[in-house]
């Protein structure tokens, strides 16, 4: 599952709601006849300011050269191995050695702009028709070269199933109380740690020019998203360290207490992609669904085929969060502070470690000669699939290992204990489906997406363990 990369604002109350709020502010002030004075010292740049994001969410070119970085490094560590690449070969080859056509790839995505230009993006770096040993004269136009892969596009944006945007289908994702407890808890910590910096921001206004948190919370994110976008920002030397861990906690809080453990969604907004997960590990397809799985897509393997070597899903953050989640990865189980600033620096839930632009969960599924293989005691590089002895035809037992943006999910952290016993990561494919077996029950779909329910004071940091269930 690989997200989306560097993206412009989005209309939200947290992010480009909040940015253009503090922009209308400073225009408005500047275009008042009574106004007077300039801004000073290191806000001198705002008497001139000019704000270029409009609240599109559309990727931005160096998201576009994120996804085909992660293109060309999927390619580097598991289509060479996967495809039997040969010396030189620089991407995937659509056909065999003996020149006989391979079964194309699916890739997925959500119909939205920047997942579906993500996918491209990817798919440049994983299928490189831009540095082919026979270029395609066809270039710069590209031609055909999607030929080489297959795609499917699930509307996003209606009320479809849908497991790559799952809050689409997920009713009470869109309930006040219930699907922004984590928003209004951002705008309760943003007073934490946001009062000292807006008072010497203050020192530099003109007269009559009053700084509010939430103007200095909208100069932390214009700098944030000036970086992904132009990459610089006058913003950005504006706050301290600490300030800078408080910022990134306010995104821990709101996908925390929106798509995880805080949220008696969380778990819902997940399982449907869990299932879809489980069904690709037991070669099975979903011909019905009690979750975000839409059955008129996984019922075939057109849309949904079986025993590939991969299968690519372009997705959003909160759905990677999400799943997580669903698969009761208790690590994760760390509920972000309302009050503690600056944010303790250890704590497990960090998003900018879990979903940062680019972020990619990758399952993994090894075969080892043995049932209980020793673990590897440091880093290797494979240069070649039998580099270390590895025989196809030997490696019966089957492992399922999970990598978030390169790091091993603790495995051995999910509830119930079937996985625990290593220290890689590594899990026994038997035992990990076992671990997933009451993820749906937990998940308590119907009830968390569309029960007729209301939380009592939500926005205090409550763990709903990402479930409710009818009392």
């Amino acid at each position: 599952m690989q997200r989306h990369a560097h993206r412009l604002p989005i209309e939200w109350v947290d992010d480009g709601d909040n940015n253009l709020d503090f922009v209308y502010k400073l225009g408005n002030w500047s275009a008042a006849s009574n106004s007077t004075g300039s801004f000073a010292g290191p806000l001198k740049f705002l008497n001139h300011y000019r704000y270029s994001m409009p609240s599109t969410g559309l990727l931005t070119g160096q998201g576009a050269v994120e996804e085909m970085r992660s293109g060309v490094s999927f390619w580097n560590k598991y289509g060479r191995t996967l495809y039997d690449a040969e010396n030189g070969q620089l991407s995937y080859d659509p056909k065999y050695p003996n020149g006989t056509a391979r079964e194309k790839p699916l890739l997925r995505t959500t119909s939205q702009p920047r997942m579906y230009n993500s996918m491209l993006n990817w798919a440049i770096g994983f299928f490189g028709p831009t540095f082919r040993a026979e270029p395609d004269q066809s270039i710069p136009t590209l031609g055909n070269w999607t030929d080489d892969f297959d795609v499917l596009i699930i509307p996003e944006g209606g009320t479809e199933n849908n497991t790559l945007a799952s809050y689409d289908s997920c009713f009470n994702d869109f309930e006040a109380d219930i699907g922004d407890i984590g928003d209004q808890d951002v705008f309760k910590y943003i007073p934490v740690y946001l009062q000292d910096a807006t008072k010497r921001l203050q020192t530099y206004a003109p007269q009559g020019f009053s700084f509010n948190v939430n103007n200095t919370y909208a100069m932390q994110m214009i700098c944030a998203y000036e970086m992904q976008y132009i990459g610089q920002s006058d913003f950005c030397g504006l706050f301290t360290a600490d300030e800078w861990a408080g910022f990134e906690n306010t995104l821990d809080i709101a996908y925390y207490y929106d798509y995880a453990f805080g949220n008696p969604t969380g778990r819902a907004q997940g399982i449907g992609y869990v299932q879809e997960l489980l069904a690709r590990l037991q070669n099975q397809y979903i011909t019905a669904s009690n979750s975000s799985v839409n059955s008129t897509i996984t019922d075939n393997p057109d849309d949904f085929p079986l025993g590939r070597p991969f299968y690519a899903d372009f997705s959003h953050d909160d759905i990677i969060v999400s799943v997580l989640t669903a698969m009761s990865v208790d690590y994760f189980r760390d509920g972000p502070s309302l009050t503690e600033f600056p944010p303790n620096p250890d704590r497990h839930f960090n998003l900018a470690r879990v979903t940062p632009f680019g972020a990619r969960l990758i399952t993994e599924v090894v075969g080892c000669a043995a049932a209980d293989p020793a673990a590897a005691s440091e880093k290797r590089t494979f240069y070649y699939p039998e580099q270390y002895g590895y025989d196809a035809a030997a490696a019966t037992h089957k492992f399922v290992r999970m990598r978030l943006n390169d790091g091993i999910v603790p495995l051995a952290s999910v509830r119930g204990g079937a996985c625990e016993g290593r220290t890689d990561g590594l899990c026994a494919l038997d035992k990990f489906i076992e671990s997933q077996r009451d993820s749906y029950a937990l998940s308590n779909y119907d009830y968390a997406c569309f029960g007729n329910y209301t939380l009592d004071d939500p926005t205090n940091a409550h763990d709903y363990d990402g479930t409710i269930s009818e009392q």
